[in-house]
């Protein structure tokens, strides 16, 4: 049996790298399925949506899993099994990114089982693929019969040498000072996320635009695949949400007004939560007993989405007419803010941050080398010494639920809190950091409120951040011709609004933003006055913090580890080592102390570790004298090994040489066991080194001053043991 024929279109990258979409001939009884390849990268993509809704369902039942094979890289898993297992934070996030910008683009009332999973199926170690993701998911969904609006696609957009380059390699990335993913349609933008070397607002929305250029080629180039599909791609019919606009009419009347009182007023989360709740309540009741049992059971349903749609439409006229918020503030207020760092007494730093009724107690724990987060994925072997864990339990918001660990939304707020504090971390840093952001109570923007914390706590624990770093979460309710701009939005508010913009950074510009926009037109003036009004909000949360710290402390608690860093000439790692690692087996048993090297970049790298300050500086000074490399000029303590006649060995940093009789004095020396003992102590410098031999000649009269009027009479008196005159030139080296 011969092959699918298969159907493909193509495009070129900005930098003339092709990429092309190939659908019909993989999975094909998959609703739809394309393969995404640029270069040796190969993305496949399947999508399937059931013809039967479950009863009773409420919300769109769309899941995105992005996994990578591990053959894509040519390597076996490196786990027990062996085999692709749960998948890893990097593919929870690469599926977040997908999901976020498809989900806005199926129909409302859309609510069959929908499944998107995308696969690297071979992979080249320099692209990177998770910016390809979003064009296989789109691709796939176009090519199918499953209802969505048009296509889109994501980009990686990084500044590079002062250039916004598109899908830039792994190694052209590492030199970025921006670097953000764009999600959008031909028209729209519709998510962004990213991180910054502390850039300007000016430079994100330019990146937008590049980004939005280069994602119009791809959404063509699908339209293009449309095409050629033909009937493949007609769309399934949906059918339109039934409507009874007598019990639409119905329920405006008997709670219009009662949902604008709760709304005007300025309750707390709870109160007006209770309030609204109450509201319905009696609206269900009042109806039951003027329509019967019969009546409300048939339309109950209609009952609560026209209440839930009112509610919604109320709170957001309010809003837009009247400039007011649901707590009262101003448009763009930020609620009050309460800190407090050092509350953990044995956390080697620590910070509590309340904003409103959302507050994080974060912890800062400092390791060594060996507490590194392994990250092991198809195209990736690696450590990362940054670690940030969010927590989010059921309590924050008075609710129960069973403890399952992390799942994707705590692993998607601790990856954008992080990339924020990673930015302003101090370099080179040789600990091991873990922050953990536990969320004791939540009511909007709790990941701003860990990249608060979390500022805090490193500060708190003596970590010298280059600056503070703050947050804030913006939102958006706009009708097409009204538009109100939110500063620190609620969780009502997120809930109701078309924007949740989120951006951290510091007092010189942004570190990190996350945005997605669930309307269409959003224009970039509106988006440049949320950027001025973020930054508003993000100034005034980190004066708020430095009433409580400005500065990070001094020094580390006294229960931190200590740890120092010795850059080495790698070719004295096999001594600091020794054979057998005796050397450094006996130097961390002797010091009490941990130490680790390796080679970077063809140095050697050496960590010493210890809660004991004495105990690491003993340990350096060990090393260092394993490693000292003498100069010509150096002075050095010594100590007289072994007396001879024609002078005294002596030992100094690990190393040895010959201080000779001519060198010990000006004055004549007859006799050196009258100078010197075994034992003593005396200062030398060394004044050449033999080229050849690499002979040390020390001196110690080079140390003293010349007697006034006098010569030199100790110059012609060094006899060897032979009793002729020592021809060694002065030095000698055991090494």
């Amino acid at each position: 049996m011969g092959s699918q024929t298969p159907i493909s279109t193509s495009f070129n990258l900005p930098d003339g790298r092709e990429v092309s979409i190939e659908t019909g001939k993989l999975a094909t009884q998959a609703d739809g399925s394309v393969v995404v390849k640029i270069g040796n990268t190969m993305l496949f993509c399947s999508v399937v949506s059931t013809h039967e809704m479950r009863p009773g369902q409420s919300f769109f039942p769309l899941s995105v899993d992005y996994q990578e094979k591990f053959a894509a890289a040519g390597r076996i898993p490196g786990n027990f099994f062996r085999r692709e297992t749960r998948l890893s934070d990097y593919e929870i996030l690469t599926s977040r990114l997908v999901d976020r910008a498809i989900r806005p683009l199926f129909p409302d009332g859309y609510m069959f089982d929908t499944q998107v999973i995308i696969n690297l199926i071979s992979g080249d170690p320099e692209e990177l693929p998770d910016a390809y993701a979003a064009l296989a998911a789109s691709a796939a969904i176009s090519v199918s019969d499953v209802p969505f609006a048009c296509p889109i696609s994501e980009v990686r957009v990084a500044k590079i040498n002062g250039e916004y380059v598109v899908n830039p390699t792994r190694t052209a990335i590492k030199e970025a000072t921006l670097q953000i993913v764009v999600a959008a349609s031909m028209e729209n933008i519709m998510m962004v996320e990213g991180e910054a070397q502390e850039c300007s607002e000016k430079e994100l929305v330019e990146a937008i635009k590049v980004g939005h250029d280069a994602i119009k080629v791809m959404c063509k180039a699908q339209e293009d695949l449309i095409q050629k599909v033909g009937d493949k791609a007609t769309k399934r019919p949906v059918e339109a949400a039934e409507e009874d606009e007598e019990v639409k009419a119905k329920v405006k009347e008997l709670t219009k007004d009662k949902i604008y009182a709760v709304a005007k007023g300025f309750l707390n989360k709870h109160d007006r939560k209770t309030q609204f709740k109450e509201v319905k309540t009696g609206l269900k009741e009042a109806l039951l007993e003027e329509k019967g049992e019969e009546w409300m059971e048939e339309k109950g349903a209609f009952v609560s989405k026209y209440y839930n749609k009112l509610q919604k439409e109320i709170v957001r006229e309010m809003v837009m007419a009247e400039e007011v918020r649901l707590d009262g503030r101003k448009l763009n207020e930020v609620r009050s803010i309460w800190t407090e760092v050092n509350y953990l007494p044995s956390a080697h730093g620590s910070a509590i941050f309340t904003r409103g009724e959302t507050q994080a107690l974060t912890s800062l724990t400092l390791g060594t080398k060996l507490d590194q987060l392994m990250i092991d994925t198809a195209l990736d072997h690696s450590f990362e010494r940054f670690i940030l864990h969010y927590n989010f339990p059921a309590f924050s918001v008075g609710e129960t639920k069973p403890m399952r660990g992390p799942g994707r939304r705590e692993v998607g707020h601790a990856n954008l809190a992080a990339r924020s504090l990673k930015q302003v971390m101090p370099s080179p840093f040789p600990y091991t950091v873990r922050l953990v952001s536990d969320i004791l109570e939540s009511n909007g923007s709790s990941s701003m409120a860990t990249v608060c914390a979390g500022s805090l706590a490193l500060m708190d624990g003596g970590v010298a951040l280059k600056a503070p770093v703050s947050g804030i979460a913006m939102g958006m309710i706009s009708d097409g011709t009204r538009n109100a701009i939110l500063t620190d939005i609620l969780g009502d508010e997120d809930a109701i609004g078309d924007m949740d913009f989120k951006v951290t950074g510091t007092e010189n510009g942004i570190c990190a933003c996350q945005m997605d926009i669930k309307i269409e037109g959003l224009s970039y003036d509106l988006l440049e006055k949320a950027l001025d009004q973020a930054k508003e909000g993000r100034l005034h949360i980190l004066n708020e913090m430095a009433n409580t710290l400005a500065a990070p402390a001094e020094d580390f608690k006294d229960h931190a580890p200590r740890i120092v860093e010795l850059i080495i000439d790698k070719s004295f790692i096999g001594a600091v080592i020794g054979p057998g690692g005796k050397v450094i087996q006996e130097l961390q048993e002797v010091t009490k102390t941990n130490i680790n090297i390796e080679e970077v970049d063809g140095k050697g790298v050496v960590n010493v570790s210890s809660n004991d300050k004495a105990s690491i500086d003993a340990a350096v000074a060990r090393i260092k004298e394993i490693t000292h490399v003498p100069q010509e000029g150096d002075v050095y303590d010594a100590v007289v090994k072994t007396v001879m006649p024609y002078g005294v060995f002596v030992d100094f940093l690990g190393k040895s040489g010959l201080l000779h009789v001519s060198e010990i004095s000006h004055s004549r020396i007859d006799r050196v066991e009258d100078v010197f003992k075994e034992g003593d102590s005396v200062k030398v410098k060394l004044i050449g080194i033999d080229k050849r031999s690499g002979k040390f000649r020390l001196s110690r009269k080079a140390l003293m001053d010349r007697p006034a009027g006098g010569g030199d009479g100790g110059g012609d008196r060094g006899r060897d043991d032979r009793g002729g005159r020592d021809n060694r030139g002065g030095g000698y080296s055991r090494n």
